[in-house]
């Protein structure tokens, strides 16, 4: 990237106290731990004083921004990296992390607790969580049995201009539901007018694309809109605070991302990085998060009776439709580029 050759060294020095002033000053006398994450605010501080109190010469920081902020940072800051930890995304980012050297092996001691295929090229990232995508809806002013079952019923016209959806450019979690619809209207290898008519069509439906998480949880909160879709841990968080939400798994199948963690290459702090990935995997941890941030866990050896209800309920609920994760870490850049420069903004023009 132009940006990252022509930073120059006052550029760079801007960037790093900017960084330094987001994250805040490491404790006195503790080693900082820096992670990159789009894990929010609530995980992220619960986790933080968990770590902490169990590591108390580790001073954990963390920078919270959306997955694909977090693979652009690192590119930019690959000649002088400022992350210990890259913290959450799906697999397809971490797998164009490891085609752009972002990322060093590191095969944490709970890896062989998640499944093989959930994991990097070279041990460079492991799946932490399990996030499947749902439609959402404003409880308060649609019912649920009148609620969008699938995701062809979202372009139905009663919800014309009444969706919201977080802008899918900086969006790892959009990026990957763009990708499965494309390859699930392909009619060919290598087709996506499909999957480009459709979402043309979702684009007419589309109020506003919202800048981030907090602004798609206000608008959709305040009725500006009132279906979108997005992940299940964000939503049942939501509703934990009293956000008038409800979900729903897509009848037809819904797709689970596997939402990696890794060891950025050239860490600051390489070993503290790799203490804080074996405690954030392990059982503890895990457990930490599930009940109390709705994460489903990679882990397949937790004991069952230490894990929450819903776990199973969703399990049950979910149907996990096919999805080529490598042809969308291949072509994921290609597609999104392409709908941003043809179809956003374009489907009110088709109508």
């Amino acid at each position: 990237m132009s940006g990252e050759r022509g930073a120059g060294c006052g550029e760079r020095a801007l960037i790093a106290a900017a960084l330094a002033l987001a994250i805040g000053g490491c404790g006195e006398g503790r080693t900082p731990v820096v992670a990159y994450s789009p894990h929010g605010g609530t995980q992220l501080a619960l986790l933080e004083e968990a770590f902490e109190r169990a590591n108390p010469d580790l001073d954990l920081q963390w920078l919270d921004m959306g997955s694909q902020d977090v693979i652009e940072r690192l590119r930019f800051e690959r000649a002088n990296p400022q992350a210990d930890v890259w913290f959450g995304g799906p697999s397809t980012i971490f797998d164009r992390g490891v085609a752009d050297s972002l990322l060093q092996p590191y095969r944490p001691a709970w890896a062989d607790a998640v499944a093989h295929a959930a994991s990097g090229a070279g041990d460079r990232w492991f799946s932490l969580y399990r996030t499947p995508a749902v439609i959402v809806y404003n409880a308060a002013a649609v019912p649920a049995d009148s609620a969008p079952r699938d995701w062809d019923d979202v372009l139905d016209p009663r919800w014309t201009d009444r969706v919201l959806i977080r802008d899918p450019l900086a969006s790892g979690t959009m990026r990957a539901i763009w990708g499965f619809i494309i390859q699930r209207e392909a009619r060919s290898p290598g087709d996506t007018a499909g999957g480009m008519a459709w979402l043309r069509r979702l684009d007419a439906q589309t109020r506003t694309y919202a800048l981030n998480p907090a602004i798609l949880n206000e608008k959709l909160a305040r009725q500006e809109g009132l279906v979108t879709l997005w992940d299940l841990p964000d939503v049942r968080i939501s509703i934990g605070k009293g956000l008038p939400f409800g979900y729903r798994f897509p009848a037809s199948g819904t797709i689970v991302i596997d939402d990696g963690i890794g060891l950025v290459h050239g860490a600051p702090h390489p070993e503290a990085g790799k203490r804080f990935i074996d405690w954030v995997g392990g059982q503890e941890a895990v457990l930490l998060a599930t009940r109390h941030v709705f994460r489903l866990p990679a882990r397949r050896d937790l004991p069952a009776d230490s894990v929450p209800a819903w776990v199973a309920e969703t399990e049950r609920e979910m149907k996990i439709a096919p999805m080529d994760w490598d042809l969308l870490s291949r072509e994921g850049s290609h597609w999104m580029a392409w709908w941003d420069r043809h179809v956003r903004g374009s489907g009110r023009r088709t109508q």
